[in-house]
C-alpha cells in the first residue's frame, strides 16, 4: 500500500533531523510508535469484527441450506408413524382390566448376581429373564 522505499525513507530521517532536531528526535519517535500501534490496534479490531460478520453470514447461509435439504428430504421420504407416548405403556392384562397394582419388579442378572438368595433355581431365573432353555 505505500511502498517506502530505503532512499525516501533517508530523506524522512534527514527532513525529520533537520525540522525536529537532534534532541526532540527520540520523543517524537516514541510519539510515532504510539500512534502506529493504536493505528494497528484499529485496524485489527475492525478486521475481527468484518471476519465475524463474514463467519456469522456463512453461518446462517449454511443453516438455511440446511433447512431446505432436510425440508425436502422430509417431503421426499415417507412418513413413518410416530411415537407418542402412549405406544410405550405395556399392554394390558391378559383378563383386559386396568389394574391399579404396582407392576411385577423385573430382576436382571445383574439384580441376581448381587442377591443370591433371591436368584432362586435356575429354572425360576431363566423364566424372569425370559431366557431361552440351556442346550442339552
Amino acid at each position: 500500500m505505500f511502498d517506502v522505499g530505503a532512499s525516501e525513507l533517508l530523506l524522512i530521517v534527514i527532513v525529520a533531523v533537520v525540522v525536529i532536531g537532534p534532541k526532540d528526535m527520540p520523543m517524537a519517535l516514541r510519539t510515532a510508535g504510539r500512534w502506529i500501534g493504536k493505528m494497528r490496534k484499529v485496524s485489527n479490531h475492525f478486521r475481527a469484527g468484518l471476519d465475524a460478520m463474514v463467519r456469522e453470514a456463512e453461518l446462517e447461509d449454511m443453516e438455511r441450506k440446511w433447512r431446505e435439504q432436510n425440508e425436502a428430504i422430509m417431503k421426499a421420504s415417507p412418513s413413518l408413524p410416530s411415537l407418542s407416548g402412549d405406544d410405550m405403556l405395556p399392554p394390558a392384562s391378559a383378563s383386559g382390566s386396568a389394574s391399579t397394582e404396582p407392576a411385577h419388579e423385573v430382576t436382571t442378572l445383574g439384580d441376581l448376581e448381587k442377591k443370591p438368595e433371591a436368584a432362586g433355581s435356575d429354572d425360576t431365573r431363566q423364566a424372569e429373564l425370559h431366557l431361552p432353555p440351556p442346550p442339552p
